[in-house]
């Protein structure tokens, strides 16, 4: 019996579970979880100080890390990426202590390979409290991308701004001296039939209430109005505006953002948002710098998004024992997995899972031979609700053990079961037969 691992990215956990069957004996099935990283990337930086601060410019190194919540997208796919600042090159440029929560990151991430450009990222208000003169903490920046080319997709860390709201309003902006910084993370897109290929950029990342955002548009359809909106999480807010695409089907409109829920800006064809006729949502910060009034005191915090994760109850099943000459059904279950989706966003998941050969003395039986019957339970106060695979052969092509869909509100708690029956052929010569069932999340 062995464990089978295979990685994958933030958001892709693996259980492999090793099936041993014996004819007029017994069948196991050891399984396991683990979670693929990305890598953390050094690059040159050149950070300027606020003028204020009359200090020179700072060359130093940045280390950072790429991670993504689909490494395997299809084309038309968005891809939410998290850029994680682990050590800035830039210090606090004052010998004031800054206190906790006055910090909001934004910046860019590279893409190269199968498609090029840059995805703006926006980071919360939200910081540890600095010493003067003290280092920067680490801070993490989130945005999206849509997936327009089939192949690999590099993401390399790129230009960033630290912007503090403390007694003044002051930016230290930071550049990659040789762009681009090494790849941090990697994805594989394949070709999903999608044809949407609808793309927005906009021209800042954050902006106070009130002000107004540029959004830049392409690939809509020639000709069309093209509806701009600000989005809170998974609805529509009514910072609305409309612009005409021109003849190649691009655009250039402003959009004044006064909900201070705002979270990102959509751009769509038609009476509604519709993700086949539109593009987006692209991050976008509502900077709230409303004076305190006298007296009181302004309270924040910040909702932590999480992972996706899997684990199991055990990693051995045994399945009961035929007889030579008789074979027929092996039967067990599948230890419990559980599925904690604690991302936040739009994005479903799906366990899958697929099955070796079983190999035994001097002969196999196939991989096929073996079904499932798959069940799942999902948490109560879960936004999302599991819907189980349907029942039939596992096979070394697999086949779907349960799932969750996409939606405006998603995540939740699940626990997932299967009834496991091996057909085993009658006069399978008696002895031990092992095969590994593999299952992956993403």
């Amino acid at each position: 019996m062995g464990l089978t691992v295979r990685r994958r990215r933030w958001a892709a956990l693996l259980g492999a579970t090793a099936l041993s069957v014996t004819v007029g004996g017994t069948l196991a099935v050891p399984a396991g979880a683990a979670t693929a990283q990305s890598a953390d990337v050094d690059f040159a930086t050149h950070c300027v100080p606020p003028p204020i601060a009359g200090i020179p410019p700072i060359d130093g190194t940045s280390t950072a890390n790429i991670t993504v919540d689909n490494a395997t997208p299809q084309v038309g796919d968005t891809v939410t990426v998290t850029y994680t600042m682990v050590k800035p090159a830039a210090n606090n440029p004052t010998a004031i202590a800054l206190p906790a929560d006055i910090m909001t990151p934004t910046g860019k991430v590279t893409l190269g390979g199968a498609q090029t450009g840059d995805v703006t990222v926006t980071g919360p208000k939200k910081n540890d409290p600095v010493p003067g003169n003290g280092a920067f903490p680490s801070f993490s920046m989130t945005g999206t991308f849509t997936v327009t080319a089939p192949g690999a997709i590099t993401l390399s860390p790129g230009d960033y701004n630290i912007h503090t709201s403390y007694i003044l309003e002051l930016d230290t902006p930071c550049t990659v001296i040789t762009p681009p910084a090494p790849v941090s993370e990697t994805v594989t897109a394949t070709d999903g039939g999608q044809t949407n290929t609808r793309a927005i950029a906009l021209g800042s990342a954050s902006g106070a209430p009130g002000d107004s955002v540029t959004v830049n548009g392409s690939d809509f359809t020639p000709g069309a109005t093209v509806t701009l909106a600000g989005r809170s999480g998974g609805t529509q807010t009514a910072d609305t505006a409309t612009v005409t695409a021109d003849s190649s089907g691009a655009f250039s409109g402003s959009l004044v953002v006064t909900d201070r829920t705002t979270t990102g800006v959509v751009a769509y064809e038609g009476g509604a948002w519709d993700a086949d006729k539109g593009a987006g949502p692209a991050a976008y910060v509502v900077v709230d710098d409303t004076p305190v009034p006298d007296g009181s005191q302004k309270l924040t915090t910040t909702v932590k998004a999480g992972t996706l994760s899997m684990s199991q109850a055990g990693d051995a099943v045994r399945l009961s024992a035929v007889d030579f000459g008789e074979g027929g059904a092996s039967e067990g279950a599948l230890q419990t997995v559980t599925v904690k989706d604690f991302r936040g966003g739009p994005a479903g998941w799906s366990l899958t899972g697929k099955v070796t050969d079983f190999t035994g003395p001097g002969a196999k039986i196939e991989a096929g031979r073996l079904s499932w019957n798959p069940a799942c339970a999902t948490k109560a106060g879960s936004p999302s609700t599991c819907r189980a695979g349907s029942s039939g052969s596992v096979g070394v092509s697999g086949a779907t053990l349960a799932s969750t869909p996409d939606g405006t509100a998603t995540g939740g708690e699940f626990t997932v079961d299967a009834g496991l029956s091996l057909n085993v052929p009658a006069f399978t010569p008696p002895g031990s037969y092992a095969g590994v069932l593999t299952l992956t999340l993403t």
